[in-house]
């Protein structure tokens, strides 16, 4: 205290007022990882920790920016999680850390699976789903065995086209009349331009209502058929379709032709014609109207087939339409008719002699319906020997059409003048020029107007 009774206030002894604030507790030092598992320069922590008697391992890390933990009862579990993290962290995968363990061993079993055979498992998973869904509740094993069975010599990726080019080579080498390899051209590349896909993929249905689409008479919708059947037998016998199975050609049906158009000429009428006729046109007028060949079996023929001495026309198998020889009788007038002509080289020796046939006919004011020499022959023929058996193996067709669509067209009687119909004097005199350009007819000298 000082003279005048103040207290002297000093700072000593003060630092213990000072140093009597509340102390603060230690920091417990922060515990490190448990284990570090390291996979190059990726690393992964585990940490140990213990609650209530129970161990849990915990992996710490890094994923897309975020903080991830991970806690497994087992050290093991954790070791290898912790590899797998620090694997894929490596190669930049993070994106599949996520997995749980047994959902990664039937991720990396499905790779191994898969890696012999070079297909992604995204692309096989995909594969199956749809097979899948096609299959409904089938065996999609069994489904694979029968498919391999009826499919495995089958030639894949080939197209309608390519086959259609094969196939005319390959009939063209093997001797194919021209009439019949001009049908299938005209026919299977109409085909081809319509279907240029893979055979396989060619069905009935599409084929049935392509036909019905075209603006063509039956008859030549099931000409147009018969080609295109042939087309798949073909295909089916180079193993471009399966050898024990219908092809997309075989349900298609031919339509009935409904036609009752087998109209014929008058013994009058064919007299006509034929006393008319200048000599390049007999042999196909009297050969068709008396023997019945077929225009397309008359354009190969030669006349070293025409034996009159043995009163036969002999048809070899590659001239016949039905691929098989056939023997015609050479009847009285038709003799009569071809003894005064020469007979080498082919019987039709122009294709334009066809062209003047009909000709003649319009210039006689006769109607020349479609195919009427043969049906001629064919209904006047069964007039006279009474067979249908007989006349179809002359005509080269069967007996249930001849009995169907010629049997009763006709009279005995008519038969006989049929047959009976004999070439004028001064018949071989005759001459007819068909002027297309003027579009008349010179017979004999006359001019006739169309």
């Amino acid at each position: 205290m000082n003279e005048g009774g103040d207290e002297l206030v000093t700072n000593d002894g003060s630092d213990s007022a000072i140093r009597s604030k509340t102390k603060r507790p230690r920091r417990r030092k922060k515990r490190g990882p448990f284990l570090k598992v390291k996979a190059g320069s990726a690393v992964v922590p585990i940490y140990r920790n213990e609650s209530k008697g129970r161990v849990r391992y915990t992996l710490s890390f890094y994923r897309e920016g975020r903080r991830l933990r991970k806690v497994f009862s087992s050290l093991e579990d954790a070791k290898k999680e912790a590899l797998f993290v620090a694997q894929r962290i490596q190669v930049g995968m993070q994106h599949v850390t996520d997995l749980k363990p047994h959902e990664r061993d039937s991720f990396k079993a499905a790779e191994a699976m898969l890696q012999k055979s070079g297909i992604p498992l995204v692309a096989a998973v995909e594969d199956y789903l749809r097979a899948r869904d096609l299959a409904g509740t089938e065996s999609l094993a069994a489904m694979a065995a029968e498919y391999g069975q009826h499919f495995r010599k089958v030639v894949r990726r080939v197209t309608i086209p390519d086959i259609v080019a094969e196939m005319l080579l390959h009939r063209k080498q093997d001797g194919a009349s021209k009439v019949y390899l001009g049908q299938l051209k005209t026919t299977l590349n109409r085909f081809a331009s319509k279907f240029p896909g893979e055979v396989l993929d060619a069905t009935s249905q599409e084929i049935d209502a392509w036909l019905r689409s075209l603006d063509v008479a039956p008859g030549t919708r099931n000409s147009m058929l018969r080609c295109i059947k042939v087309f798949f037998s073909f295909a089916r016998s180079r193993n471009y379709l399966p050898e024990d199975r219908s092809t997309a050609a075989d349900p298609v049906r031919l339509v009935k032709n409904v036609s009752n158009d087998y109209s014929i000429f008058t013994p009058k009428e064919m007299e006509t014609i034929l006393h008319a006729a200048p000599p390049r046109l007999i042999p196909i007028l009297a050969i068709e109207a008396f023997a019945g060949v077929r225009v397309a079996e008359l354009s190969r023929l030669d006349w070293s087939a025409v034996d009159l001495d043995r009163r036969i026309i002999e048809l070899r198998a590659d001239q016949a339409k039905t691929a098989s020889r056939r023997v015609v009788p050479i009847t009285d007038n038709l003799a009569a008719w071809l003894a005064p002509l020469e007979r080498k080289g082919k019987v039709v020796s122009a294709k334009n002699l066809y062209v003047d046939m009909t000709a003649l006919t319009r210039a006689l004011k006769i109607k020349w319906p479609r195919n009427v020499l043969r049906h001629s022959f064919i209904s006047y023929r069964i007039a006279t020997v009474k067979s249908a058996d007989q006349v179809a193996l002359e005509a080269g067709n069967s007996p249930s059409i001849i009995f169907k669509h010629y049997r009763e067209l006709t009279t005995e009687t008519e038969a006989e003048k049929w047959f009976g119909i004999l070439p004028k004097e001064g018949q071989m005199e005759n001459t007819f020029v068909w002027d297309r350009r003027n579009k008349r007819s010179i017979l004999n000298g006359k001019i006739i107007e169309k």
